[in-house]
Order: structure tokens, then sequence, then C-alpha cells
């Protein structure tokens, strides 16, 4: 149980990690156009999600950034 316990506390320290990281990266991109932040929010985000979903696996979380980059990308198309 001790095993269980400490991998989910393990996840939720990455998980806070990469939030506080990419909240501070996209911070630090204001020169960019509006579609490359909507493509970095949405790689991010789905990053995440990719990660919870797939109880924190690197192809999940691979697979969720690429997912959300292109559709954070596809709501700003003109």
């Amino acid at each position: 149980m001790m095993k269980h316990s400490s991998q989910y506390n393990l996840k939720k320290s990455l998980l806070w990690a990469l939030l506080i990281a990419f909240s501070l990266n996209i911070t630090a991109c204001g020169s960019m156009s509006t579609r490359g932040k909507s493509t970095a929010l949405g790689a991010g985000i789905g990053a995440v999600g990719g990660a919870v979903l797939t109880g924190g696996s690197a192809l999940g979380t691979v697979g969720g950034a690429a997912v959300g980059g292109v559709v954070g990308n596809q709501i700003n198309k003109k």
C-alpha cells in the first residue's frame, strides 16, 4: 500500500511541476503571435491531459502534447 501512495504522490508532484513550468513558459512568450500562444497552450494542456489519462506514461504525455498542439494551432487559424 505504501508503494501505491508513493507513486501517486510522485505523479501529483510531477503534474504540479509541469503546470508551474508551463505557466512560467507562457508568461515569457509575450512576443509570440496569438496562434503561437494557442499552439503552446494546447500542447501544454494536452501533455497534462495525456499524462493524467495514461497514468504518467511518456507516450501518453507526448501524444497528448501533439494532439493538443494541433488543436491549439487550428483554433486561431484564419
